[in-house]
């Protein structure tokens, strides 16, 4: 392509040198922070063309990626972060000959920000400086030593095809979960042969990809206790919060709190893993919220606490047609205490093989308290749920421990009943809610991993909540299915009325309704 000679260098163009430049070239083939500070300019918001006067984070932020093959580093929003990484991503296509770098960010318009900054970088370096350009454009930038820079937004085969000697991956935490671990799959064994990886964003979930890599990046130990300078997975890492910027100080913080909100602030300038988007629960009770591990696995099912004599258990099914899409769920807790107790989720178990999982679970808990509980189960009721009914009575309810349990519904003067519970955006927002108030007033327990992930990213849609883009909610709609039934539960039981009681709207003398089944 043709090569706008105003703006770059001509390529493989022989020159002379003096003494001095030839001084300069030196220094700055080894010291990307000299190059940097002495030759680069920048464009700032408000100053507009100025020199690159590193701030003191910046160098060391610089030193970060220049001694390691593997950083990441977590950032404060505006601090120049995108600026330095602009600024020794040239100075490594120039000074090293043969490298492919990559720059991938969450959107495409990120990589071309960056890029664009990598341009003004090298149209403002003096001549002498400057390799010659054989490509240049918005998307790439090729240097007549064989090095060229590429620009892409970060999708799972983003990279593919590519000898990749640096990547460069911007607000990596704020890319799709889903994508980020397919990403990282297929890039990590292109750097396993040799290749460079720098990872710089602010904070999101605490449990994405990139919170996966800073975590271990933060274990460093050897096999023998031993401090390291790198994490377990051969990261460094760095941290810079807003008051590493020259020109914050407190008054800018206050003032900044009262415009954005003390939760953004806390995400954006102080690098606190609290969930981006507007979810169900508040995200700082998510960020501050600690799940565990299950203590028995039987099958898929996942036990989070043993079962008691002398319980109220319930078990909550969010049907699902079986082949592959969307997860059916179980969701199993006792009362009182609104305790987790286990959990089953998988997309390849028919309706059939559903009914037989939540039978099973009942019995099991029938048999390790010689059937001193009580047992309440159910399921949505809607499209699948019906096909999940029909099961149920080909089955026999005799056959199953416990009670099916069914939401009262009341039309005009008489109630009227139907098997299971069905959900509208009625029912579904009323549950959501009391959902909400449960778990933030810590009335409701989420004990598992899998359960709070889904929290995290089950989001405000329109007048409604959902699980975002690309993530699921099976396992919340099957909780949610739970705080239906307690509702139900605690208009026949005592001891799960006396402890919702504080939560009704008419709880006030309000006694238990005498408990019937139809």
């Amino acid at each position: 392509m043709a090569v706008d000679t105003k703006l770059t260098k001509t390529p493989y163009k022989k020159e002379k040198y003096t003494e001095q430049q030839i001084h300069e070239l030196a220094l700055c083939s080894t010291d990307p922070k000299h190059f940097m500070k002495e030759h680069c300019y920048i464009q700032h918001p408000t100053k507009g063309r100025m020199k690159f006067a590193l701030y003191d984070f910046q160098e060391e932020l610089v030193d970060i990626y220049h001694n390691n093959r593997y950083s990441i580093s977590m950032l404060a929003r505006q601090t120049g972060k995108s600026t330095c990484a602009a600024g020794y991503l040239l100075w490594y296509a120039m000074f090293n000959p043969d490298q492919t770098i990559l720059v991938a960010a969450h959107k495409y318009s990120g990589a071309s920000e960056i890029m664009q900054r990598i341009r003004f970088a090298y149209e403002t370096l003096p001549d002498f400086i400057r390799a010659g350009v054989t490509a240049y454009n918005k998307g790439s930038l090729e240097f007549d030593n064989g090095s060229r820079i590429v620009a892409q937004s970060t999708t799972e085969n983003t990279g593919r095809g590519l000898s990749i000697s640096l990547a460069y991956l911007d607000e990596f935490a704020f890319v799709r979960p889903s994508v980020a671990k397919e990403f990282w799959t297929s890039l990590s064994p292109t750097l396993a042969t040799g290749g460079k990886c720098i990872i710089t964003s602010t904070p999101n979930m605490d449990d994405d990809q990139f919170a996966q890599i800073w975590r271990d990046a933060n274990k460093n130990a050897d096999e023998f206790g031993n401090a390291t300078d790198q994490g377990i997975n051969g990261f460094a890492h760095y941290l810079a919060t807003w008051e590493v910027h020259p020109d914050r100080d407190e008054e800018w913080a206050s003032v900044e709190r009262g415009k954005i909100g003390e939760e953004r602030f806390r995400r954006e300038h102080n690098c606190e893993f609290i969930a981006f988007d507007e979810t169900l629960i508040d995200s700082i009770k998510l960020s501050n919220m600690e799940a565990r591990d299950p203590y028995a696995k039987a099958g898929q099912v996942r036990w989070y606490a043993p079962i008691a004599k002398g319980k109220l258990y319930m078990i909550g099914l969010d049907p699902s047609l079986g082949t592959g899409g969307d997860n059916s769920a179980i969701q199993v807790y006792s009362m009182p205490g609104m305790k987790q107790i286990a959990e089953w989720m998988h997309n390849r178990t028919t309706v059939q093989g559903q009914i037989k999982i939540l039978r099973e679970i009942a019995q099991y808990i029938e048999s390790e308290t010689d059937g001193d509980c009580e047992i309440y189960y159910s399921m949505e009721n809607n499209t699948l749920g019906e096909a999940a009914l029909v099961v149920v009575e080909e089955h026999g309810e005799e056959n199953f421990p416990g009670t099916f349990l069914s939401e009262t519904r009341q039309h005009g003067n008489s109630k009227r009943y139907r098997r299971g519970f069905t959900t509208t955006h009625k029912s579904k927002i009323s549950a959501c809610a009391k959902l909400k108030h449960w778990v933030e007033t810590e009335k409701l327990e989420i004990a598992s991993k899998p359960l709070l992930r889904e929290l995290k990213t089950f989001i405000a849609r329109g007048n409604s909540y959902s699980a975002k883009d690309g993530e699921h909610d099976d396992l919340v709609m099957a909780l949610n299915l739970i705080v239906r039934m307690s509702m139900e539960v605690s208009k026949y039981e005592e001891s799960a009325f006396e402890y919702l009681n504080d939560d009704f709207e008419d709880g006030d003398g309000m006694e238990p309704m005498p408990f019937s089944l139809i």
